[in-house]
């Protein structure tokens, strides 16, 4: 388990690698493809709010490439700052609430009320995780522990609506996000007995 960040980064690297070297000569930048990502993960949701689940995880890992893509391409063409790192931040967080909030339109048009409360349930956690890791690092603590953050999280939606278990993957995200949420505060709080912060 101690891996799996590594496992994924080794991954999403030789999944990026082919297509940083087809963007590098060109004129686009990371941020056109952070935007790009958003915007496509808009169709997912769209096509999830329809219960078309199958083309959805497909757009979707399209998204996901742009998502693993635009840092990549930032790092090999020196094309990094401040303002592409808080872009790239926000958009995680708008692409995470269009996705939850088009299955949460599935569930209520099919009368799932047990799933839109999980979409709720999984959109706040998975806020949580995010905004403990940025006011920690504002404090100065580097806070990564874990098991679920954002490309766990995505990787989960994606396998979810590529097989049509959108219920169980929103379950999953929903329950090991909020885990991760206790995770970082409990780490947080034993940083601050030892920091004095």
């Amino acid at each position: 388990m101690a891996n799996l960040p590594e496992l994924r980064k080794h991954i999403g690297t030789r999944l990026s690698r082919p297509l940083v070297a087809a963007l590098r000569r060109s004129r686009v930048s990371p941020n056109m493809l952070t935007v790009a990502g958003t915007a496509i993960t808009l169709v997912a949701a769209w096509l999830a709010s329809d219960g078309r689940f199958l083309a959805a995880g497909i757009v979707l890992f399209v998204a996901a490439l742009c998502d693993l893509t635009d840092g990549a391409l930032a790092r090999a063409t020196g094309r990094f700052s401040s303002f592409g790192a808080i872009l790239d931040s926000t958009s995680d967080r708008v692409s995470e609430a269009l996705l939850l909030g088009g299955l949460s339109l599935w569930f209520v048009k099919t009368g799932n009320m047990s799933g839109a409360l999980v979409c709720y349930v999984a959109l706040v956690s998975s806020f949580l995780v995010s905004y403990l890791r940025a006011r920690a690092e504002g404090l100065g603590i580097e806070c990564s522990v874990g098991l679920c953050t954002r490309p766990e999280r995505a990787i989960v939606f994606t396998l979810g609506l590529l097989t049509g278990l959108v219920f169980v993957a929103v379950c999953i995200v929903g329950f090991f996000a909020s885990v991760t949420v206790i995770e970082r505060l409990v780490y947080l709080w034993r940083k601050g007995k030892e920091t004095g912060i």
